[in-house]
């Protein structure tokens, strides 16, 4: 288990969730900043945030990722 999954553990039992910006989203998947860009055109959920940016719960990702995956 890695230090980010601690992290999501000890959040998800207080009930909260850490957010993923879309460079770190982008790392554990692999992917490119234009690909995040086109998933979220087809409806990857985003989190609103107070300030400039997005931020993605990873745990909701996951799933929409799941149904929308080839």
């Amino acid at each position: 288990m890695n230090s980010h999954d601690n992290r999501a553990s000890a959040l998800q039992s207080i009930g909260l969730a850490p957010l993923l910006t879309t460079a770190q989203l982008m790392a554990r998947y692999g992917v490119s900043n234009w690909t995040v860009n086109e998933w979220v055109k087809n409806g990857c959920p985003v989190e609103p945030t107070a300030f400039r940016g997005r931020r993605f719960d990873h745990t909701k990702v996951q799933a929409w990722h799941r149904k929308h995956s080839v």
